[in-house]
């Protein structure tokens, strides 16, 4: 569950809560673990490819479905911006061009795609292992590096209960992985025991990893200049005697963000080409290339869209706007486990409180992302309504 997003989300989650994050963070692992047992009990149901987007058509119906799709399709295409941001920031000093980097970085990586070319599984543990190696450097020497006094000046409830919550929906962009796991039912051995466990374990071990990440960026820059930084791992490390430390936490950074990213292309691209195939989104983004065998119009237009995101929206906006759609998705997925009868894993109250810190989340969360949240979920409901009715009458 140790994903990219722990390069990216400490800043707006400390310009939200302050020394607050921390609760954030617990509360953003409690509703990763609803939303996990959700899945696992939703995908030991019904064993197929799809995610929410199917367990929302097949336990709620079309519409649900259809919320769900559209909800991982937007939230994902934020995370994409976030993560090319994140990739900019991290491999170059400030400056105009960072933008455009990533902009770029977003269109290669479609190209790359494009001709086939996907993360495998030797290439995720690789850049898996690349991330941990940098993420215990970094928490070593940022520990090393704490500013005296630093911890006087943080409250945990400084910025009160909204801002506590409003760090939670942004912390939450980083626990990314618990999906996979959730879907491994039929590759494991005991799945309703193995399952809920590796869940259980996996996002402990993230929590704990991301406590002392925390501890240490906070210990070395204080909330105040966290708040502010736009690569906040690389100035925790430079605050003590890190001038060459800093390249090796920009290339863990960078590398870790084109990971997330190309990752990110893939599955943006396959929900869209089963979306399209159904009606729910337009037809022509279910076009497959013939010699490479992937969605190439439904790519191209992700790299379009992302890159205008990076051109014009900043980190916390697009972390913000990709919470907003992925929590959606994760409140259907909640409210579809609560709804099943057959093949029940966990208690309907897990479910339902799920249900509960998913929608609280997203109404606290920064108001500029919840107003054009709301307003692309009216476009695509508006899109989807029209498209019905055209195909009613034809």
């Amino acid at each position: 569950m140790v994903g990219a997003g722990v390069f990216a989300v400490w800043a707006p989650a400390a310009a939200a809560a302050g020394g607050g994050l921390f609760i954030g963070l617990a509360l953003a692992a409690l509703v990763a673990y609803c939303n996990a047992t959700s899945s696992a009990q939703l995908a030991a149901a019904y064993p197929t490819s799809g995610g929410t987007y199917v367990y929302g058509r097949e336990v709620l119906g079309d519409w649900w479905g259809f919320l769900a799709g559209w909800g991982f399709v937007i939230g994902k295409t934020a995370s994409a911006a976030a993560m090319a941001l994140t990739f900019a920031a991290y491999l170059v000093p400030s400056g105009w061009w960072q933008r455009p980097l990533a902009a770029l970085a977003m269109l290669v990586l479609v190209a790359v795609n494009y001709h086939g070319v996907t993360r495998t599984a030797a290439l995720t543990r690789l850049i898996v292992s690349v991330v941990l190696v940098v993420l215990v450097w970094a928490v070593v020497t940022t520990w090393l590096a704490w500013t005296p006094g630093v911890w006087d000046g943080v409250v945990l409830f400084e910025a009160g209960p909204y801002g506590v919550l409003q760090s939670a929906g942004l912390l939450f962009f980083a626990f990314a992985g618990y999906a996979r796991i959730a879907t491994m039912g039929e590759e494991v051995v005991d799945p309703r025991r193995t399952i809920p466990r590796a869940i259980l374990v996996a996002l402990a071990l993230a929590v704990v990893v991301y406590v002392l990440v925390g501890v240490g960026v906070i210990g070395a820059l204080g909330t105040g200049a966290l708040a502010s930084s736009t690569a906040p791992l690389v100035d925790a490390v430079g605050a003590g005697d890190g001038s060459w430390q800093t390249w090796l936490v920009r290339v863990g950074g960078a590398v870790a963000s084109l990971g997330a990213l190309l990752a990110l292309v893939a599955g943006i691209g396959r929900t869209s080409l089963a979306m399209a195939r159904n009606g729910d989104l337009p037809r022509p983004l279910a076009s497959v290339h013939p010699r490479y065998q992937v969605p190439h119009v439904a790519e191209i237009t992700l790299a379009v869209v992302v890159s205008v995101l990076v051109l014009l929206a900043d980190l916390r906006g697009v972390i913000g706007f990709s919470s907003f759609g992925v929590l959606l998705y994760y409140f259907v997925a909640n409210l579809a486990a609560f709804r099943q009868d057959d093949g029940r894993m966990f208690p309907r109250w897990l479910q339902a409180l799920g249900m509960a810190l998913c929608l609280l989340l997203v109404v606290t969360l920064p108001c500029q992302s919840v107003a054009v949240g709301v307003a692309v979920y009216a476009v695509g409901v508006v899109g989807r309504l029209v498209a019905r009715r055209s195909a009613a009458r034809s």
